[in-house]
């Protein structure tokens, strides 16, 4: 699998956490809730998206090192 195919996935993944998440607010809504999503949720997110900006990057630099190679 390549890394493009891989950022998509983490990508589309994480995007589908999201939506559930906001689904399950709907019925959750109290301080346990609040807790659960800055404690574990709002880290798991910003992880999630550096570490799709990183795979970018290297996917980047994988392709100019292919290309100087040729």
């Amino acid at each position: 699998m390549s890394l493009g195919a891989n950022r998509s996935r983490l990508a589309g993944i994480t995007r589908e956490l999201s939506l559930q998440w906001d689904h399950a607010k709907n019925c959750w809504r109290d301080q346990k809730s609040d807790e659960f999503e800055k404690k574990y949720l709002a880290e798991l997110f910003a992880y999630a998206d550096k570490t799709v900006t990183v795979i970018e990057k290297l996917d980047e630099l994988l392709k100019k090192i292919r290309s100087d190679c040729e």
